[in-house]
């Protein structure tokens, strides 16, 4: 129908038409580029460069508006177009609250008998206002957690067609974007590790939202129909309680689902046969996979292993790929270092550079393509106890928000130098979105819009 009345209007207003088109397609791929829909954004932790996006800020300096978020949740805050959400879960007696410093000592307490309101906040970008928000489920909690967890730890994801939220042992919830409740899909409670609870968030791709849930009873991969929450399929895992965000690799080969577990990395094909594996991670896996530079970076750092590797994996493996004793490459893997993992943060790749956030406040920086040392250990701070969110970069900084809520301003590139330091002097766990020249920081109560103001 368009195509005839093109050629019926004639050669210059087809002309106008494709250049209109073009336009458009630019400006949504820009659009999408401004987005931050899923844990760690588009890119890892990397952000388009902006001039609006702050370097300094403060409770009061560049701050755009503040929200207080009722409820615990460390789920980070996503962004589409104008709208923030964030899940929280919200009770009268919610048992102990977050504790600052590492995890020694942070034991889990017996499960909850008070009644937990599971939520998802919908709220505009612009003034910070809650447009909606929705319950999913009011009742005790189904399990344990850790003293530094929370039931709302898992962030959601979008297509900026539907919001997709999931609560580990509570369920998979869709909504429009608007707020509308579209489809809902109940699972199993299961038990964790140590009572410490579940924290891995789901990942989109195409039709299919992807969930890895590991635990004590039955760990397992699943993939669910976004339109109507069916359960297309499920692979059981041999796995122990991981909390690592499984990660959706669009390669030059093939489209594949990489997981990070207790002793194993493993990739499944979309309909979830076992691509690859490799042994060699340590009993606890946190980090997720990401790529950049054609390689897949994995990580794990548990504080308590001799182990704590990083693996740059390349494209199309096949079977078994652990490296032999000694080695530290082979046929599929560029490079390896079996001491430079972390326990809770996901590490960074800005530029050429790889960077690793020791949760004890140590910076490591590495070459990407080799894994060849570019600076060791730097302490950033002593006064930062510990660091649980991820990392991110934009305009040539690299950033590192410690758990008391103080984000350290570090220069990319080979020279180590803090730059500044902002603080915001509330506990902070959840790792930020970066969206429409704007940092958007959830801490233990409030949900910060931080943006450069004239």
């Amino acid at each position: 129908m368009q195509s005839e009345s093109l050629k019926t209007i004639g050669t210059p207003v087809l002309v106008l038409a494709v250049f209109t088109a073009l336009n458009l397609t630019s400006l949504s791929a820009k659009a999408a580029e401004d987005n931050w829909p899923k844990f760690r954004g588009l890119k890892a932790g990397v952000a388009e460069d902006s001039p609006t996006l702050p370097e300094s800020w403060s409770q009061n300096e560049n701050v755009v508006w503040k929200l207080e978020v009722p409820g615990q949740g460390w789920s980070s805050p996503i962004v589409w177009d104008d709208l923030v959400v964030v899940t929280s879960a919200v009770s009268d007696d919610p048992g102990p609250g977050p504790q600052l410093g590492l995890y020694d000592g942070h034991s889990s307490s017996a499960i909850p008998t008070s009644i937990h309101r599971w939520i998802v906040y919908g709220i505009d970008l612009n003034n910070g206002q809650i447009r909606w928000e929705r319950e999913v489920r009011s009742s005790s909690p189904p399990y344990a957690r850790h003293g530094k967890n929370t039931y709302a730890s898992e962030t959601p994801v979008t297509d900026g067609e539907r919001v997709y939220a999931y609560f580990g042992g509570i369920g998979l919830f869709a909504f429009e974007m608007d707020g509308t409740p579209v489809w809902s899909k109940e699972l199993e409670s299961l038990d964790y590790r140590a009572g410490w609870g579940s924290g891995a968030s789901p990942v989109l791709h195409e039709n299919r939202i992807y969930i890895v849930n590991d635990n004590e009873a039955q760990s397992f991969i699943a993939a669910f129909d976004k339109h109507d929450g069916d359960e297309l399929w499920r692979v059981n895992r041999e796995e122990g309680s991981n909390w690592s965000t499984p990660f959706v690799w669009e390669n030059n080969i093939r489209t594949e689902i990489v997981t990070a577990g207790t002793d194993k990395v493993r990739s499944y094909g979309l309909d979830g046969e076992l691509l690859w594996e490799l042994t060699g991670m340590t009993w606890i896996t946190a980090p997720t996979p990401f790529s950049e530079h054609g390689l897949l970076y994995v990580s794990s750092g548990f504080l308590a292993d001799s182990l704590r590797p990083v693996y740059a994996i390349l494209p199309g493996a096949i079977g078994d790929i652990t490296l032999q004793d000694g080695r530290t490459r082979n046929e599929y893997i560029a490079w390896s270092n079996p001491k430079l993992g972390t326990y809770s943060t996901s590490a960074l790749v800005y530029g050429d550079y790889h960077y690793t956030l020791l949760d004890r406040g140590f910076l490591i920086c590495t070459d990407a393509r080799t894994g060849q040392e570019v600076y060791s250990r730097k302490r950033i701070a002593r006064r930062a106890t510990a660091f649980t969110a991820s990392l991110w970069a934009y305009n040539d900084k690299v950033f590192a928000l410690s758990e008391e809520g103080e984000t350290f301003v570090i220069q990319a590139g080979p020279e180590y130098k803090v730059l500044g330091n902002n603080a915001l002097d509330e506990m902070t766990m959840a790792t930020p979105a970066v969206a429409d020249g704007s940092l958007i920081i959830r801490t233990a109560s409030h949900l910060y819009r931080i943006s450069e103001q004239p």
